[in-house]
């Protein structure tokens, strides 16, 4: 007999490797280019072209699910990624490198939707539904916070490979579970053909949006709005849409991923920023640095697994999105405290514990709103828009906040000009968590009313 916990937790173990990528290599980045004779340009590649590929591929990912079944489709991309994790403990260039990471990214965009759609329709009518949504976005959080401290322990103690080899038994191992505790493909995708011209557009557009903030391209970034306008002019004439536009008529579904863009836009930029900080002013090494970021991670697991479903069911979505905000806002405003002398308990500790609590509230509040409304047969899409939410914000946040604390610096290299740097950094994330606390106030309902549930089993083009 499958048990819905044990498929929960397969799940979730998978979406935590998948998050951990994002950021483990980050880590490792400085022995390989040592070993390997990679430039700097070259190892931004290993973190832009996995990017890219996840991000670009999965709207189409989350619907390959819906029409091929998404087991199978999950199955199949945690054998790709396994390969491609091999491909990059092995690779002796560059270039090889490079494909495996943007291997990896296509493999993600396969399993992430598919995953996330296969929550969603396990606890379909289940009133757990909140607390597993709540396990499966503090996995997700976790996962971000998680990769730079095993990032450090993994290369510092067995050297940088073995931040692709440790994904290799995850990805033989998964597919071998997940036919043991998931239940067999239903297939519930409307016929009419597969949306090709879709398909290529957008997942052209939003490479090209990714690339376009990660590079600084403005020509990028001009190519990517003028395919993303030709997608939502073909998604408006298609009879078989890759993602049909109705779905944007569920106020829900919008206002979970305008919050979840915010969040993930502030919070992954100050992640980033933190593991800066820690390495180059207060000299930590890397597993130092990992380590000081624990708090943060385990802030949110906690928070979400035990107390955001919770929240969500008491209070509402509104109440626990926005005071999820507002310990992010106080966050970020004590991180522009840091100084050149503070210490992991006095300066780091308080802070991490805040945000990372936030964060735990926000991130369950808005996955329950950007999926509450999603019919069984559009599950894939729901998820695959939401990934795509995240992807995009974690991009442009980094981006953006980067490029405002490195003009603070204005290339210098000084200790307290990279500390000014920082503090721009914190401050614009602040102004964004601001934005991301009156979204939650203003768009998100006070209660998931019995009319939206009841809802969320209608056609999307209802």
């Amino acid at each position: 007999m499958r048990s819905k916990w044990s498929a929960l937790a397969l799940l979730a173990a998978t979406q935590f490797v998948l998050i951990l990528d994002l950021t483990i290599i980050g880590i490792a980045s400085p022995p390989m280019g040592r070993e390997l004779g990679l430039t700097a340009q070259d190892l931004s590649w290993m973190t832009t072209a996995y990017s890219l590929t996840f991000g670009g591929l999965l709207l189409l990912g989350g619907r390959l699910g819906d029409y091929l079944g998404r087991r199978r489709v999950f199955m199949a991309g945690m054998l790709l990624f396994a390969a491609a994790s091999l491909a990059g403990g092995l690779a002796g260039d560059g270039v090889v490198l490079i494909a495996a990471r943007a291997v990896q990214g296509l493999a993600g965009a396969l399993v992430a939707p598919a995953a996330m759609a296969l929550v969603m329709t396990t606890f379909k009518d289940d009133p757990a539904l909140n607390k597993a949504l709540g396990v499966w976005g503090a996995v997700g959080g976790v996962g971000g916070a998680a990769g730079v401290v095993l990032g450090g322990l993994l290369t510092d103690g067995w050297g940088w490979r073995s931040v692709f080899f440790v994904n290799v038994p995850v990805g033989v191992i998964v597919p071998v579970l997940a036919m043991a505790v998931l239940a067999a493909d239903v297939r519930t995708a409307r016929g009419g053909g597969f949306d090709v011209a879709g398909a290529v557009t957008s997942t052209l557009g939003l490479g090209l949006m990714i690339y376009a903030f990660s590079e600084s391209s403005v020509p990028a970034g001009a190519v990517a709005v003028i395919l993303l306008a030709a997608f939502v002019a073909i998604e408006a004439r298609s009879s078989s849409p890759l993602m049909p536009l109705g779905i944007f008529r569920r106020p829900l579904l919008r206002a979970g991923n305008a919050v979840m863009f915010l969040v993930v836009f502030a919070m992954q930029a100050v992640f980033f920023v933190l593991t800066l900080y820690t390495q180059l002013i207060l000299g930590y090494s890397a597993t130092e640095s990992g380590l000081s970021m624990v708090a943060i991670a385990v802030a949110i697991a906690l928070t979400a697994s035990l107390l955001g479903g919770r929240a969500v069911a008491r209070f509402g979505l509104r109440a626990t999105a926005s005071t999820g905000m507002a310990f992010i806002l106080a966050g970020v405003v004590w991180y522009t405290t840091l100084g050149l002398d503070s210490t992991f308990l006095t300066g780091l500790l308080g802070p991490e514990v805040a945000t990372g609590f936030g964060f735990g509230l926000v991130v369950v509040a808005a996955t329950v709103a950007a999926t509450a409304e999603a019919a069984p047969s559009e599950s894939g899409l729901a998820s695959g828009l939401f990934n795509v939410t995240q992807q995009v914000g974690i991009s442009i946040g980094i981006a953006v906040l980067i490029a405002i604390a490195s003009a603070r610096t204005g290339g210098s290299t000084a200790p307290a000009e990279l500390m000014a740097g920082y503090h721009a950094a914190f401050v614009a994330a602040g102004v964004v968590i601001a934005l991301g606390l009156v979204a939650s106030l203003t768009l998100l309902p006070r209660k998931s009313t019995p009319e939206a549930q009841a809802e969320a089993t209608l056609p999307v083009g209802a």
